[in-house]
C-alpha cells in the first residue's frame, strides 16, 4: 500500500514523500512551502531590515506571519521580492515608481524581467563561446584542416 503525504524537518519546510511499507523515500528536497526573512534576505543579498520596509511600501508582498510575527515567505512572495530588487536594484527605479510600475503593468514588468533573464543568459553563454574562440589558434586550425583531408581520403577509399 502507498501513501503519499507531507513530510519535513520543522514547521516551515514541508517534503513530498512516499511511504511504501514503512519505507520512506524523499522524492523531492528543494520543494519548500515557506522561506524565512533571513533565508530570502540572503538570496538576493539583502538585509532582512530591506525586505521589512518593503513589505510596508508594497501592498502586493505580504508574506505569513506565524506565531510571535514571524514571516514566512511562499514562494510566489519571493518572486515578487524579485520583481521589485528588478525594479529597484538592477532598474534603479524609486520606490513609487517601481510601486505604480507593479500596480499597473505587473503583467507586462514580469514579461519584461523574463525577457532581461533570458537576455542575460543568452549573453553569458555568447560571452562563453568568445572565449572559447579566444583560445583557438591557428595552429588548431592547420590540425583541424589535415584532420578533415584524413577523413575525406578514407571516406573515398572506401
Amino acid at each position: 500500500m502507498i501513501y503519499s503525504h507531507l513530510y519535513g524537518n520543522s514547521k516551515k519546510e514541508a517534503y513530498f514523500c512516499v511511504e511504501k511499507k514503512n519505507v520512506m523515500l524523499n522524492t523531492d528536497k528543494k520543494l519548500k512551502l515557506y522561506y524565512s526573512t533571513s533565508e530570502v534576505a540572503e538570496m538576493f543579498g539583502v538585509n532582512e531590515s530591506l525586505l521589512r520596509y518593503w513589505e510596508k511600501e508594497f501592498p502586493q508582498l505580504c508574506p505569513k506571519k506565524a506565531g510571535r510575527g514571524v514571516r514566512q515567505y511562499r514562494m510566489e512572495d519571493v518572486e515578487t521580492v524579485r520583481l521589485i530588487y528588478h525594479l529597484v536594484k538592477e532598474r534603479g527605479m524609486t520606490l513609487p515608481g517601481a510601486r505604480q510600475c507593479l500596480r499597473n503593468n505587473k503583467e507586462a514588468t514580469l514579461r519584461n524581467y523574463e525577457i532581461v533573464i533570458r537576455l542575460k543568459s543568452i549573453r553569458e553563454e555568447l560571452l562563453a563561446m568568445r572565449d572559447a574562440l579566444d583560445t583557438f589558434t591557428y595552429d588548431d586550425l592547420d590540425v583541424l584542416k589535415e584532420n578533415i583531408r584524413e577523413l575525406q581520403t578514407s571516406s573515398e577509399n572506401r
